[in-house]
């Protein structure tokens, strides 16, 4: 099998394509253990969070083969499992809930705790890391999936079987982006017909957020980013008025007043989860989805909270359940409700990996996807 792995991190700002830190290799194929599935990965998609682990800023045990959205067939079927078979259409997730734990059991599989644990350490949910370079080196799972490959051995717990006829360039972004930005609205936020929200960060993960606020039937739908490039595809994806940070207040009060009921930083900038709070109107929402440096401190008004009650909800994975939510959303893209294939730029082969991650970088594009 092939995958891209991750010997070292790189600084931000480095050129990837230069540096080249993922490195396409042939590594030793596993075959599933009990509990386990081999899936054929047919598209992974490349996301924020890739490239923070390529960055540093996302702290992962390195060696590791990454990737983390992707769709496919299932392959092999290990010891144990008998509700998925060969040739099964397969949504890969990035947190493979137990089933067992405190938040499993609460309704809230995104925060499994063994989940956490073993995404943590670059294992899997029914074993340790399988992945061996051909000299026997041990290279760690990236959340469990490892989707910049021809091939991954995941959890059955990590993966959602959809219908065959589901385009692979659409299925490939449902496991993290729309999961993800969907969620963040539609269960985090909790989002009710004719409220107005603002997104702030308009990559794939905010494009989704825009189309999950248009399909609850918000009353505006305001998506800022610096880049400009990305406004006319956020009104494509439902936005009624689109604008850069400068903007933000104006359009704000142009069609809220006083602030809108939702914010959603899908930016990853304690900044900005800070400035959300001062444009949400009283007992309104702030909902993180960005990924701030693990390092980043959050300064804002204490008295915001009791005297003006707004709510600041971190969403995980859009607090999804993924076997609910995936065919779900899948649902409304068949209605024609849900342009996914809008947060689709391009395809491009594995070996172009690196080049993506500058493309990413710079804003180029949305969601890359990629053949192995």
């Amino acid at each position: 099998m092939r995958a891209a792995v991750l010997y070292s991190t790189v600084p931000p700002g480095t050129s990837y394509a230069e540096a080249q830190p993922l490195v396409v290799q042939e590594l030793s194929r596993p075959e599933p253990r009990a509990g386990e599935l081999g899936v054929t990965v047919t598209y992974s998609s490349l996301c924020h969070s890739d490239l923070s682990v390529v960055d540093g800023s996302r702290v992962r045990p390195l060696p590791m083969a990454l990737g983390h959205e992707a769709v496919g067939r299932v392959a092999a079927v290990g010891e144990g499992v008998t509700d998925v078979a060969v040739g099964d259409h397969v949504v890969l997730v990035f947190v493979p809930s137990c089933g067992s734990c405190r938040a499993c059991l609460a309704g809230r599989p995104a925060l499994c705790h063994r989940a956490a644990e073993v995404n943590g350490s670059g294992d899997l949910l029914h074993g340790e890391a399988l992945l061996r370079t051909p000299a026997g080196e041990r290279i760690n799972h990236h959340l469990g999936v490892s989707a910049f490959a021809d091939y991954a051995v995941v959890a059955r717990e990590s993966v959602v079987v959809i219908d065959d006829d589901v385009p692979d360039t659409v299925a490939a972004m449902f496991g993290c982006a729309v999961l993800t930005g969907m969620g963040a609205v539609l269960n985090t936020a909790d989002i009710r017909e004719g409220q107005s929200i603002a997104v702030f960060g308009l990559g794939a993960v905010g494009l989704s957020a825009v189309m999950a606020a248009a399909l609850a039937g918000a009353s505006a739908v305001i998506a800022i980013d610096p880049n400009t490039a990305k406004h006319g595809l956020a009104l494509k994806c439902g936005a009624t008025a689109v604008g850069t940070p400068e903007d933000a207040g104006r359009l704000i009060a142009e069609a809220a007043g006083d602030g809108v009921d939702i914010a959603v930083e899908a930016v990853g900038s304690a900044r900005v989860i800070a400035s959300c709070l001062g444009h949400v109107t009283r007992g309104g929402a702030v909902v993180s989805v960005g990924l701030p440096h693990p390092t980043a401190e959050l300064t804002v008004p204490a008295l915001q909270f009791a005297g003006a009650g707004k709510r600041l909800l971190g969403s995980y994975m859009g607090d999804a359940v993924p076997d609910r939510d995936i065919p779900l959303y899948l649902g409304y893209w068949r209605e024609g409700r849900l342009p996914v294939e809008l947060l689709h730029t391009d395809t491009r082969p594995l070996a172009e990996i690196n080049e993506g991650l500058d493309a990413l970088a710079a804003g180029q594009v949305v969601r890359r996807l990629f053949q192995a």
